[in-house]
């Protein structure tokens, strides 16, 4: 591994674990104003909506010279934005009105495998032994953290879970291609605004609920005004998560990028401890662990590739055709 090569892999990892971390705190905030009447549909299209305000002043001055390239790369800036961000979120809650949230979860996170699938048929970058193992203890790592045991399963609920798991693998692919010569923050912009789009459409002709307060959350056992949570899950959660997590994915490659992003889950069961006070058991602690040690083996598999093969390998860089 050259110094730049190491220098680039260190960067996306820490990069891809911020996002994860900014992802996570998404369930606390969402969760506090759920409890107060908040529709899923209309935390969402907030979220969304608001995120690419707060982008845009960033990405109009990342895009001085270079709107250009966003005429070139509309193709995967739409479909990123309709199914990576409107998409996957739309699927997501449909399939948690059905499902258990564990049981959702779970089912959307197989998207780390649909990564490896497609970087497997598409690049030829076949899953070496440690990524088969370290896939495997991270899925059951997550099972043990999720603890799904206690819902249902209704087919409908697992079919739309499983589309949100095909979004959530489009996001990772989309992100890691370099081809698309739009700097990350400006990517995170246009597809956030696509994405805003598509979720006000749906809002106006009802194909998800839409209803809001205006009460008082509770959150860090104290009670706040409404606001503050739609700004902390517009700010840390989306605009800071998917910008961070496109440069993250384009240094590490899809497939590392991924499973690291595993860690979202690790980090919402955190912030719901210091947020609302939801303990995590023991069990989820093992779990969290287990996630731990899988993504360890897939980062080694990558390692490893960086070493053996050349300079330029799939930890900075992922395979194009």
């Amino acid at each position: 591994m050259t110094p730049d090569t190491g220098r680039r892999a260190s960067l996306g990892l820490a990069l891809a674990v911020f996002s994860g971390a900014t992802f996570g705190t998404s369930g606390p905030f969402a969760e506090s104003l759920m409890h107060t009447g908040w529709t899923p549909g209309a935390v969402v299209t907030f979220r969304i909506a608001l995120a690419a305000l707060l982008l845009t002043g960033p990405a109009l001055i990342a895009m001085r010279g270079k709107w250009s390239a966003l005429q070139r790369a509309w193709p995967s800036v739409v479909a990123f934005g309709l199914v990576a961000v409107a998409g996957c979120q739309l699927l997501f809650f449909s399939a948690v009105q059905r499902l258990d949230v564990g049981v959702a979860l779970l089912l959307e996170y197989c998207g780390v495998l649909f990564v490896v699938l497609w970087m497997w048929l598409r690049h030829g970058q076949r899953p070496r032994r440690l990524t088969v193992i370290g896939g495997a203890a991270a899925i059951v790592g997550l099972v043990l953290v999720l603890n799904p045991s206690t819902g249902g399963v209704d087919p409908l609920g697992v079919f739309w879970a499983l589309l949100a798991a095909v979004g959530l693998a489009v996001y990772f692919v989309l992100s890691s291609n370099t081809d698309v010569a739009l700097p990350p923050i400006a990517l995170a912009w246009a597809t956030l605004v696509v994405g805003a789009v598509v979720l006000a459409v749906a809002d106006l002709v009802h194909i998800v609920s839409f209803h809001m307060e205006t009460a008082d959350v509770e959150l860090l056992h104290t009670g706040l005004p409404w606001f503050v949570p739609i700004i902390g899950v517009a700010l840390l959660s989306t605009a800071l998560g998917y910008a961070s997590g496109i440069a993250a994915t384009r240094k590490l490659g899809a497939r590392l990028a991924s499973f690291i992003g595993l860690t979202e889950v690790l980090f919402a069961v955190i912030f719901a401890w210091a947020l609302l006070g939801q303990a995590p058991g023991a069990l989820q602690i093992v779990g969290g662990l287990v996630v731990l040690a899988g993504i360890a083996l897939v980062r080694a598999d990558d390692s490893s590739v960086v070493e053996t093969s050349s300079p330029i390998a799939e930890v900075a860089e992922p395979a194009r055709a």
